[in-house]
């Protein structure tokens, strides 16, 4: 019996066939849907560019830098094409920056707080270190369009030789160590210091948690703010933190007092942590062993040895990889984001971390279906897994 092409409704109803997508798996379309109407954005009559679809649209972006933006149209509905539907329109590029505009920053900003979460699962190496979830948090800055109105909104570095070429925006991001999902992050100017970025992270803190972080961070008011979402800490601290010991414990760390003198004028009382130094040297290297000097807020050695600890803080630098990993491999190197507006600038940017989280949640799944590490999978060869797939995911994951 002779089979017949399906044919497949143009604009809203169109966006129903989007199921069989990989994007889909992992952004469900009925929660991006809900997302875009809570924010306001659902459509009011019905167009080619659905709002739902340019939410996997903007996603798509990050998964296909350098590739024209009618391309990369054409990869997200690949399956629709699939399904025996040869008479989609592609829309011009022009439709598409209106599309972005109307959906705006909020629906993709809502979609990641609301579905990027950690997966805290014990069983995948390197996500629990006895019984808490091993995170970490850092920030980087990211190259923009050089346009008047990026330049205006985010600025851009200067030095004695004149300003830099790229407008630039600065961020923060929290990662789960043993999968490197982003589960939260912020974006802000160029001059705005990542401390003060950070202060943004702690809501998606809690107890039951170890979160570290480099030596750039240790501020006493960041200490207090990051300790009191009950989650433990492991930083790296600057010999020049004051740090007044009262007791030597049984493996060789301290206990002290952390009130830097601005705090005591104000009345602030100090702050207990331990303190656990050592050397490292390099066997290579004739040069003098450099000293670490690590903070916790675990004060009884017999919950965390000092020689533990000290073991552990190199996870930290899987925080180093995830944001080379979002700025740099997904992007394939690209110097700056596409978008040449503030508003879609920080559209692209939530859109990067979908793509992102995306990516490293299939690799988790994968991992976890067979007992293996994430790390053990290729983080760039598992992105070109996913541009490959139109129709369906290559990997099994459950939705």
């Amino acid at each position: 019996m002779a089979r017949h092409a399906k044919n497949i409704s143009q604009g809203n109803a169109a966006t129903e066939h989007l199921g069989v997508g990989v994007l889909s798996l992992c952004f469900p379309l009925q929660k991006v849907q809900s997302i875009v109407a809570a924010c306001g954005k659902a459509d009011k009559r019905v167009r080619d560019l659905p709002a739902a679809l340019v939410v996997y649209y903007v996603i798509a972006l990050s998964l296909f830098p350098g590739v024209a933006y009618q391309s990369v149209l054409r990869w997200l509905i690949g399956g629709l094409q699939w399904l025996g539907n040869h008479r989609l329109r592609i829309a011009c590029r022009e439709s598409l920056s209106d599309a972005r505009q109307r959906l705006g920053e909020l629906p993709m900003q809502r979609l990641h707080e609301e579905m990027a979460r950690p997966m805290s699962e014990k069983s995948l190496k390197g996500s629990y270190f006895k019984d808490m979830l091993l995170v970490a948090f850092d920030g980087s800055t990211l190259a923009l369009q050089d346009t008047p109105t990026n330049s205006k909104e985010f600025g851009r570095s200067s030095n004695q030789n004149g300003e830099g070429a790229w407008p630039l925006a600065r961020f923060v991001a929290l990662a789960e160590c043993g999968t490197h999902l982003v589960f939260a992050s912020k974006l802000g100017a160029y001059k705005d210091s990542e401390i003060h970025l950070a202060k943004s992270l702690t809501p998606s803190l809690h107890a039951g948690m170890l979160c570290m972080a480099d030596r750039l961070f240790p501020g006493y008011a960041l200490w207090k703010q990051f300790a009191k979402t009950g989650a433990h800490l492991l930083w790296r601290a600057k010999t020049s933190v004051p740090l007044r010991k009262t007791k030597v414990l049984s493996d060789g760390s301290y206990l002290a007092q952390w009130l830097p003198e601005e705090e005591r004028s104000k009345g602030n009382k100090p702050v207990i942590v331990r303190v656990i130094e050592y050397r490292i040297k390099d066997p290579g290297s004739a040069d003098t062993p450099m000293v670490y000097r690590l903070i916790t807020t675990i004060l009884d050695p017999l919950v965390a040895s000092a020689k533990e600890l000290a073991g552990l803080y190199p996870q930290r630098w899987e925080i180093e990889i995830t944001i080379k990993e979002s700025k740099t491999i997904l992007r394939k190197g690209k110097i700056t984001l596409r978008s040449k507006m503030p508003e879609l600038v920080r559209q692209e940017f939530w859109g990067m971390l979908l793509a992102h989280y995306l990516v490293r949640k299939m690799m988790a799944q994968a991992a976890l279906d067979k007992g293996g590490d994430p790390d053990e999978l290729s983080y760039e060869a598992s992105v070109e897994i996913i541009k490959s797939t139109q129709t369906g995911p290559v990997l099994l994951i459950s939705p």
